[in-house]
């Protein structure tokens, strides 16, 4: 029974912040609580086995990367391209913090997943490049490329807004996609 309150006091703890890097992965809050939710279960089987004094977080990081990953590849075989993809939803005032935050979120949608992923990793997460490869199952080298090309991306779809174009040299990413 002890088991069961140590995993209900870490997702009561942590379970928000999860929530928020699940939201940034899929690109939707809904597909985002699934993810959560279908991570929580494995965890829960995994549980008992694991040593919580070390670092349960990044378990349920592996969890959620993993799942994502593989929700991904089972939908992208049963989609089919079109000629011409949806107009955006119209964006909310972008003098609104929420909006901001709203406008970051469509725009991480729209990249590849494999470039979402590493940017939310390094820069929601703030996890270094070994670690993402890792969490992603490539090469550092394949991380600093889809990070950089995320990034330009990023760059390419907020044109206007200063905080993609000069947060890595202010501090948003250290800057670490040059190392």
């Amino acid at each position: 029974m002890e088991l069961d309150a140590e995993f209900i006091a870490f997702v009561n703890r942590r379970g928000d912040h999860h929530l928020r890097t699940a939201v940034l992965l899929t690109g939707d809050w809904h597909a985002a609580e699934d993810l959560v939710q279908a991570a929580l279960v494995k965890l829960y089987g995994a549980w008992p086995r694991l040593d919580t004094t070390d670092d349960p977080d990044a378990y349920l990081r592996r969890i959620l990367v993993n799942t994502q990953r593989s929700w991904w590849r089972a939908r992208w075989r049963r989609e089919t391209p079109v000629e011409r993809l949806p107009d955006p939803p119209p964006m909310a005032d972008p003098g609104e913090s929420l909006a901001v935050a709203d406008v970051v979120r469509h725009a991480l949608a729209t990249l590849p997943p494999r470039q979402r992923t590493a940017l939310v990793l390094r820069y929601f997460e703030d996890l270094p490049e070994t670690q993402v490869a890792e969490l992603m199952g490539c090469t550092t080298g394949s991380v600093k490329t889809h990070t950089h090309r995320g990034l330009r991306a990023m760059r390419a779809l907020l044109p206007d807004l200063r905080l993609v174009r000069e947060g890595v040299n202010e501090g948003l990413g250290s800057g670490r996609e040059d190392r």
